[in-house]
């Protein structure tokens, strides 16, 4: 499998991606439909489609102010608008001319994007990269207005996988994740953040 491809829970029309927050913003987020105060639209704000990398991130839902693990569907219109509007978070010679070049296209993107090792029901680093999309400014408004279609609290779905970890019952943990599969990149936007191609050499 190549190491940089987007690997997600997707139908035609949406795609679910993760974040974790503190009760009072969660709270606010389910009874409202989407993100509102106290969410902060001025802050960047990052979406992860891995499930796993999410709970790494959070520590299975028990990290402060991540306590509350969100699934949030978006369109897969507005994900990929983001993507197309992506700079890579750190310079990389494989995809940027200069450094230059790069920090430009940094200043002129409102999203971020960042490749990270992929985490097993164990929290181990696996040699596949998984992405973080991180919106801020503009991307922020069209997430929150715009892309939402949905939001449902999994934390109790992290804490039971999490004691099937713990009690060394991996098949069990592993049957309750959520399927994921790649999501198929349009060519230009895999290009821009650096994502593996699918096709087959020659």
């Amino acid at each position: 499998m190549p190491s940089r491809v987007v690997r997600a829970s997707y139908t035609d029309e949406v795609i679910t991606v993760y974040q974790a927050y503190s009760p009072p913003i969660a709270d606010a987020a389910l009874a409202a439909g989407t993100f509102v105060a106290p969410f902060k639209r001025e802050r960047m704000t990052w979406i992860k489609p891995s499930f796993l990398w999410m709970m790494y991130r959070s520590g299975w839902g028990t990290k402060p102010g991540q306590e509350r693990v969100l699934a949030v569907t978006i369109t897969r219109e507005g994900f990929e608008w983001a993507l197309a509007h992506a700079a890579l978070s750190h310079f990389d010679d494989r995809f940027h001319g200069s450094e230059d070049e790069w920090r430009a296209q940094v200043q002129a993107s409102p999203v971020r994007v960042q490749w990270d090792p992929e985490r097993s029901l164990t929290d181990a680093a696996l040699t596949e990269r998984t992405i973080q999309v991180g919106l801020g400014g503009e991307a922020v408004h069209h997430y929150v207005s715009e892309w939402i279609t949905g939001i449902t609290d999994v934390s109790a779905r992290a804490a039971q996988i999490r004691a099937e970890v713990s009690a060394g019952h991996l098949d069990a943990a592993q049957a309750a994740l959520p399927a994921e599969r790649v999501y198929p990149l349009p060519e230009h936007i895999r290009a821009r953040i650096g994502a593996d191609s699918l096709l087959a050499p020659g």
